[in-house]
């Protein structure tokens, strides 16, 4: 194998492990431990999940902040309090998760398992 391909493995391998390691401040719970979180008044919950799936199915206290839309959201969000994220399946709450921490949230939970999980 020559240079070229070892640099390709190499960004491939980086971009693998970026995705999938957590980011710190970041915490993943399980839909146990965000309805335990639900009694908690000064935690924001949402969801980055499209308009049609929360509307088909969402709990209470979920917001619906689209993972496509919620750069633009930040703002109507505090980034005192903790917030806690969901989706469908885990994977874009997780991206969703990533942005807010990136923009000054230090408290960002993410449910795993997303809204498939929850009973």
């Amino acid at each position: 194998m020559g240079v070229v391909e070892w640099i390709i493995i190499a960004i491939i391998i980086a971009l693998l492990v970026n995705r999938f390691m957590p980011v710190k401040g970041i915490t993943n719970i399980n839909v146990e431990e965000a309805k335990n979180k639900m009694k908690d008044k000064n935690v924001q919950f949402i969801d980055v999940r499209t308009p049609g799936e929360y509307k088909a199915n969402h709990q209470k206290r979920f917001k619906n902040y689209p993972l496509f839309n919620l750069t633009k959201d930040l703002s109507s969000l505090d980034r005192e309090k903790e917030v806690v994220v969901i989706c469908q399946s885990g994977m874009r709450s997780t991206k969703a998760a990533k942005l807010l921490k990136k923009n000054g949230f230090s408290q960002v939970y993410n449910v795993q398992g997303g809204m498939s999980s929850w009973r």
